[in-house]
């Protein structure tokens, strides 16, 4: 049994958690919390209120990593009743007879991806709708599997946009979005940063963003010791992985090698060359290596990657 960042499981009780590593770690997959049964219905839970919730109604999900010396939750494979796929979903999706206004949506991006040349199993959807959990005002969450394809994927979202195809965020759009990441950042540097992504847009008035999910990144070693919070400043010699889960930024810098971000806020945050702040928690390797992670929960308070100059 494989399971990719972006996969949801569930588990006998009904709790909904999504995947974020693709190692298992005493047989347990690493995983969020992220809806739990409420009423008939599922409930989405941020990252505070569901630790509390496992605190108090299913302890032994909570789980310390000692390969990331994180405070995660783990999932034992036998707890399982079901997996969501992301590129099951889109298929289903692709050939359902019936489908709903957001269904109806996202079809028609997937589509729109597809007749531009992006074969369909480099495509998942993932998120609310990957559950059957979603409302009319739910987003759509799009997967891309493969670095090459991914990078497809935002030059035609950037070709649509710029055809009135499919819209841009307006200002009220933007500031929801930086609003329900509680970033770290001003809402002016925010909105400098991610209009150059080219991964998220509007389709018929409702958002979507595209995350990579790349299945053959190698997996990095542990143990870790973390040293306690640190910002740096220093130039960006290599962003080729800066759109991975984590996101990976390798620093010109004497004594921190590289950045690991762990939040999707500051996936694509900057670009070789460019000179960047960054505030996290510093890491050490077994082999004596320093990086700095952002993301030590999803909100990541306090801790960003803010482009200080850019390049020409």
């Amino acid at each position: 049994m494989s399971f990719l960042p972006r996969d949801f499981i569930e588990t006998s009780e009904g709790l909904v958690f999504a995947v974020v590593d693709s190692r298992l770690e005493a047989e347990r997959v690493l995983c969020c919390l992220r809806y739990a049964p409420a009423g008939g219905a599922l409930r989405k839970l941020g990252t505070t209120e569901a630790d509390a919730y496992l605190l108090r109604h299913a302890p032994t999900y909570r789980f310390i990593s000692k390969r990331l010396e994180a405070r995660l939750h783990g999932v034992p494979p036998s707890r399982i009743r079901r997996h969501y796929r992301p590129r099951e979903r889109a298929t289903a999706l692709l050939t359902a007879s019936r489908r709903d206004v957001l269904e109806q949506k996202a079809a028609r991006l997937l589509e729109l991806l597809s007749s531009q040349g992006l074969p369909l199993d480099s495509l998942g959807l993932t998120g609310s709708l990957l559950i059957g959990a979603q409302t009319p005002r739910s987003d759509l969450d799009f997967v891309i599997y493969g670095r090459e394809m991914f990078f497809a994927a935002r030059t035609i979202v950037g070709r649509a946009i710029a055809t009135g195809t499919l819209a841009d965020l307006d200002e009220a759009d933007w500031r929801e979005s930086y609003e329900r990441r509680g970033c770290a950042l001003s809402f002016e540097d925010y909105l400098w940063h991610e209009r150059r992504k080219l991964n998220k847009g509007l389709v018929e008035g409702t958002k979507f963003d595209i995350t990579l999910v790349d299945e053959n990144l190698p997996a990095d070693s542990g143990p870790v010791r973390k040293l306690g919070p640190a910002r740096v400043r220093a130039q960006i010699s290599d962003a080729s992985q800066a759109f991975d889960y984590p996101a990976r930024y390798r620093l010109a810098h004497p004594e921190v090698e590289e950045v690991l971000s762990f939040t999707q806020t500051y996936a694509g945050q900057a670009e070789a060359r460019e000179w960047v702040e960054v505030a996290g928690i510093l890491e050490e390797t077994a082999a004596g290596r320093r990086r700095l992670v952002v993301g030590s929960s999803r909100e990541a308070p306090g801790e960003y990657i803010k482009v200080t100059e850019s390049r020409p």
